[in-house]
């Protein structure tokens, strides 16, 4: 099963979000896992504030980082009896800071509450966005309205064939996607839900009037493109919880979905029809390039769901930020 073993909760100081909270520290006391609250300072509100006045900004940043400060005292006093909590403020970009400290203090897992994203924030890219492309680690986005616990979780894989290097690093990525989202639903006592979505690709041209093909053959073609995509599916998760330990009990056992389309309009869908809690997905990088991560599908994906996101890297990703010195 997988453990997380230094979290990074990132607090949001206009909402609060205290049932996001909760569950980072019941996350943390499940895995043995060091926890830390970090608060980001923008700069450029500091800027805003002193406008036209004499006041030095040395001195007002003090004075904010002092209040930011015991607002994380306040926030932790009453778990501090159930496991050691550190805080820190931090002052820069948000996930500029959030990556360093990432890289400075080798956190495993990072947990935000999603930003509001206004309409710029969509056209130059949110900072959640930007966290999501960059953070090293795993980044759980949770919902301030949610529960303080899961009902259900989904987890989204692609069982795609590819070639080379890239089908090997988008295996590893549906065992990590796997793992997680199992580990999380045993811990939860939550469903496990798994979906792949598929596509038979060429149907559109068999159909078209040039090939004149049979409607049998297209028919046919689909089936065992359906036949293999559901046979991959189920050989993978039955190979990973498999490796898991013991099977889980016949309620608990993983509930397989193969929508048919596009994965940005199928996976929205079926976690609202779901009323999942909960979505575990992976974000694939081009193998060598520093820094680039999330494609069209993933980013169209998380600006459409209305529950919490577990975004997981591929092994072997490369943040460009680099830890401060």
């Amino acid at each position: 099963m997988k453990r997380f073993k230094n979290i990074l909760f990132v607090v949001d100081p206009q909402r609060g979000c205290q049932a996001a909270l909760e569950h980072a520290v019941a996350l943390a006391e499940s895995n043995h896992a060091r926890l830390t609250l970090a608060d980001v300072i923008v700069p450029n509100r500091l800027a805003l504030l002193t406008s036209g006045e004499a006041s030095p900004i040395q001195a007002l940043q003090d004075a904010l980082m002092t209040n930011r400060a015991a607002r994380l005292s306040d926030m932790v006093r009453s778990f501090r009896d159930r496991l050691p909590i550190m805080s820190q403020v931090l002052i820069g970009t948000p996930y500029l800071e959030i990556v360093r400290a990432v890289l400075a203090q080798e956190h495993d897992l990072v947990i935000r509450p999603p930003e509001d994203v206004t309409w710029l924030d969509t056209m130059l890219g949110s900072d959640d966005m930007n966290l999501l492309r960059q953070c090293p680690c795993p980044v759980w986005l949770t919902k301030c309205h949610a529960g303080r616990s899961f009902r259900r979780i989904l987890a989204a894989i692609d069982v795609t064939a590819a070639d080379g290097g890239e089908d090997e690093t988008r295996r590893e990525l549906n065992r990590r996607i796997l793992e997680l989202a199992a580990s999380l639903a045993f811990s939860e006592s939550a469903e496990l839900h798994v979906a792949y979505v598929w596509e038979a690709l060429g149907e559109e041209l068999m159909r078209g009037t040039m090939l004149s093909i049979p409607e049998e053959q297209i028919t046919a073609y689909v089936s065992s493109v359906h036949a293999r995509c559901a046979h991959a599916l189920e050989a993978l998760v039955t190979e990973v919880l498999g490796g898991l330990g013991a099977p889980p009990p016949a309620e608990r056992k993983p509930k397989l979905h193969l929508p048919r389309g596009a994965a940005r309009k199928k996976i929205p869908a079926l976690a609202e029809r779901l009323g999942a809690d909960l979505i575990v997905m992976g974000t694939l990088a081009r193998c060598g390039i520093p820094g680039l991560i999330m494609g069209n599908t993933a980013e169209t994906i998380l600006r459409q769901v209305d529950c919490s996101v577990l975004a997981i890297k591929p092994v072997g990703f490369t943040s460009s930020i680099q830890a401060s010195a």
